[in-house]
């Protein structure tokens, strides 16, 4: 025979849902002397953030450098890349890229906003990023991929 109890419960937490929990501490601003330059790590985003999306780099890769929303967004490309190669039949492959263009301009609260025009051999790719300086680090707050 099972008992109710007293109505006290015990709450337990998921293990995943402590990963997450952990995950949405609000980032620490940092100040301007530590940032290293921003347009070495738009590079480095915009192209990995192709990579991620074609399915031949792993998206925890990126999970340092996004915040929470923008890594919940890319799961989702992720998801939907991968499920239209299954219907075609098309094989993950590291594309090569190349950068041609990045225009940035500061945002009102220290960071900075671009556009990264990233090309492979078969098209071309536009990757907006809104970059902020958090925990030591620059982390993108926004990254699209059209």
């Amino acid at each position: 025979m099972t008992s109710s109890g007293s109505g006290a419960s015990s709450a337990q937490v998921h293990p995943s849902e402590a990963h997450n929990d952990a995950r949405r501490v609000s980032p620490k601003p940092i100040g301007q002397a530590h940032r290293p330059e921003p347009e070495q790590v738009l590079r480095a985003l915009a192209l990995r953030a192709v990579e991620v999306i074609a399915g031949a780099r792993d998206l925890e890769q990126l999970a340092r450098w996004v915040t929470d929303d923008v890594y919940a967004h890319l799961r989702v490309r992720v998801s939907i890349a991968a499920r239209a190669r299954a219907i075609t039949g098309v094989v993950a492959e590291r594309p090569r890229l190349w950068i041609d263009h990045v225009t940035t301009w500061p945002t009102d609260t220290g960071g900075f906003n671009a556009v990264i025009l990233v090309y492979d051999k078969r098209r071309a790719h536009v990757v907006s990023v809104q970059l902020e300086g958090l925990d030591q680090r620059w982390r993108a707050t926004v990254l699209v991929v059209l």
